[in-house]
């Protein structure tokens, strides 16, 4: 069984090389040093971008920011890490040297600050002046990019709703055209007049049936009392002959007043189908027109509104190297390699001289056996 941990002999150990931990100290630091002094100075330069909630929304929404509210304002980070925004920058700025993928994952980052409504840009170059113009570019085109985006929906919308107005306003003078045009062609009062004097000559004609039965009926009498002249026959004859014309124009009367009775309900159903469709337009187009002045009063209002709130400054001091942190980082891993190092190179010595010892005692007991 190995030896227990003795704290002691192990910081002796490592005391006893302190020499081999300095130097590996030394060497890593001085690499580090070298290393972080050759390599070229870079400079990052950050912009920040406020996303404003809808300038039409309750105020008390804007203070309530969830997280899925949250969440879809990384929609907007799309917009500045497009591949399209980041080659016109790269174009306009002269970047070089690589793909425009392992290009824009070098100089770029785009990310929102947690819980916030901040867009942060940052861009990485060698170039203090350039990343500082680079990161403003980005940050202005985004914001151009997001006002693009409203106005081209915003335009998409209102010029469905002018079309749906123009064509609302068609129907309607479609049908005002067919109102004007019934009102010249299928008169209604004419009819109704024309109804009026047939029905008074109706009326007229009633009271000479009546006149002609009661003469008729007369003459019938006379005939029964025995005043059976030649006269009163021909009269009696007369009579019923006027009696059967009247009858016939009354029932020619009873038929145009049928006629026109079937022609004034087709003219009175047509004006009222074609008054309840002026109707029926006239509001359409009303509430269409409203919906178009209300959506051009809240034009570029419908979504989120980006603005620059901070443009950024020129970086005085690089971003990397990190000179202080990469001795820092050396001088831990000089300082813990070799400690590791001699952690098991004592415990295989002190395990190999246990082994010995085991040996020894063994050939002791056989000896003296």
């Amino acid at each position: 069984m190995s030896e227990s941990f003795d704290a002691f002999r192990y910081i002796s150990y490592l005391r006893s090389n302190w020499r081999a931990i300095a130097a590996s100290c030394g060497i890593a630091v001085a690499l580090a040093l070298a290393i972080s002094l050759a390599l070229p100075p870079k400079y990052t330069a950050t912009a920040r971008v406020l996303i404003d909630p809808p300038a039409g929304s309750d105020p008390r929404s804007s203070m309530a920011v969830s997280p899925v509210y949250l969440e879809s304002l990384k929609t907007y980070s799309e917009f500045a890490s497009s591949d399209s925004l980041f080659q016109k920058a790269a174009q306009r700025f002269h970047l070089t040297g690589a793909p425009i993928e392992a290009l824009k994952r070098s100089v770029l980052k785009v990310e929102l600050l947690r819980n916030t409504r901040v867009m942060e840009i940052s861009a990485t170059l060698p170039d203090a002046q350039k990343a500082h113009a680079l990161v403003k570019f980005l940050a202005d085109s985004t914001v151009d990019l997001n006002r693009a985006s409203l106005s081209a929906s915003d335009s998409e919308l209102l010029d469905d709703l002018a079309q749906q107005a123009n064509g609302a306003r068609q129907e309607l003078r479609q049908t005002d055209t067919e109102w004007a045009k019934a009102l010249a062609t299928e008169p209604v009062a004419e009819l109704s007049a024309e109804m009026e004097e047939v029905a008074a000559q109706r009326s007229k004609l009633e009271e000479q049936i009546q006149t002609e039965e009661v003469q008729i009926a007369d003459l019938q009498q006379r005939l029964h009392a025995g005043e059976n002249t030649p006269d009163l026959r021909n009269e009696q004859s007369d009579a019923q002959a006027r009696l059967a014309e009247i009858n016939k124009q009354l029932a020619r009367l009873d038929r145009d007043t049928n006629e026109r009775e079937k022609t004034l309900g087709v003219r009175e159903a047509h004006r009222n189908q074609l008054d309840n469709e002026r109707k029926e337009r006239q509001t359409a187009l009303a509430a269409l027109e409203a919906k178009l002045r209300d959506a051009r009063s809240a034009s570029g209002f419908h979504g989120e509104r980006l603005q620059v709130v901070d443009p950024g400054i020129v970086p005085e001091r690089p971003s990397s190297p990190d000179i202080p942190l990469n001795i820092a980082a050396a001088l831990f891993a000089g300082l813990a390699l070799p400690v590791l190092y001699l952690t098991l190179r004592m415990n295989f010595e002190a395990r190999r001289a246990y082994v010995a010892r085991g040996g020894f005692r063994a050939v002791a007991r056989t000896a003296d056996e």
